[in-house]
């Protein structure tokens, strides 16, 4: 029996959230987190998101949209998530064609999805229907209880006798330049980290609204590297709603300042800020091209676990058009 597709709405929330959680176990979303991404979108990304349901019971639920940071009008992603239970019953099948039927009149370009590596039944799933791989990136976890600090006891006097210091979102409120001087920041940050697509530069209410009012924002496990007035660095940590890990956002520091130090100041800043709260891990990712941070996480005793797969499906390029 084919399953009911229909529109999601703000009822089919708690549903929503319990069939991600039933896939994805280890990395659970709460309603209040889903609520907030939902009603902070960016205006001009197209986004939809249905339900499947059988016996009157949503069981999977599917969606697409475009990303705010590699804005096309024409290049989509999308994200299909099917109870275990009812996995390998044609459901997944039928909300994919029902997207991808949503989708031909936007005329994509190219469609992204991803899964982790050691997700079988959805690797094969986007390989039989031509999608290919892009990208891989690998989560890693820190035990913070069992880190030794030792080994690094200079780092912090080292990165002092070149001037710079580090401080926390809360220390520097007194700058008035401060969000600014962020946002300038992460924008050039973010153009040396690998990704997907070209990069669109987000406007400025759209970053402080995901980043200075996000429900999950730590002030003071938020770390920037300061040299005189200039910020050159940035390691930022999240807390999460569904579990009591800690997740690292933007690490970076400047080319002007890089070999000195400081990106690993900054993540040994981190990681004592996470020891006072007593949160058991620390989880990062970073892209598998990315071999200069890989190499600071590995030193600090980050664990790898099952990379992550960015696919794409590709209907034509720019240049076709």
């Amino acid at each position: 029996m084919n399953p009911l597709i229909r529109r999601f709405t703000t009822d089919d929330y708690p549903a929503v959230v319990a069939v991600h959680n039933a896939v994805y176990p280890d990395y659970p979303d709460t309603e209040a987190e889903t609520r907030f991404y939902d009603e902070h979108r960016d205006q001009k990304c197209h986004f939809e998101r249905w339900v499947a349901e059988r016996d009157d019971a949503v069981v999977a639920v599917g969606q697409f949209g475009q990303a705010a940071g590699w804005y096309h009008p024409q290049k989509f992603w999308m994200e299909l998530a099917v109870h275990p239970d009812h996995q390998g019953r044609g459901v997944g099948s039928a909300l994919y064609d029902h997207i991808l039927a949503a989708l031909r009149p936007l005329d994509p370009l190219v469609i992204r999805a991803g899964t982790r590596e050691d997700k079988d039944h959805s690797v094969q799933f986007l390989a039989n229907r031509g999608f290919h791989e892009d990208m891989r990136s690998w989560e890693s976890r820190l035990d913070v209880a069992a880190f030794d600090p030792s080994p690094y006891a200079g780092v912090g006097e080292s990165a002092r006798a070149q001037g710079i210091e580090i401080k926390t979102l809360r220390e520097l409120a007194a700058d008035p330049n401060r969000d600014a001087k962020l946002y300038e920041q992460d924008w050039e940050l973010e153009q040396d980290v690998p990704h997907p697509e070209p990069l669109t530069r987000i406007d400025v209410a759209f970053w402080e609204e995901h980043t200075l009012r996000n429900p999950n924002l730590l002030p003071d496990g938020y770390f920037v590297a300061v040299d005189g007035d200039a910020y050159v660095g940035v390691s930022t940590l999240w807390t999460s709603q569904g579990n009591d890990d800690l997740y690292t956002g933007l690490t970076g520091v400047k080319r002007t300042h890089r070999r000195r130090g400081i990106a690993l100041a900054l993540k040994l800043r981190a990681i004592a800020f996470a020891r006072t709260l007593g949160r058991p891990a620390i989880r990062t990712w970073n892209d598998s091209n990315n071999r200069a941070m890989l190499s600071i996480n590995e030193r600090l005793g980050f664990v790898k676990q099952p990379a992550w797969i960015d696919y794409a499906k590709v209907f034509a390029t720019d240049d076709d058009r």
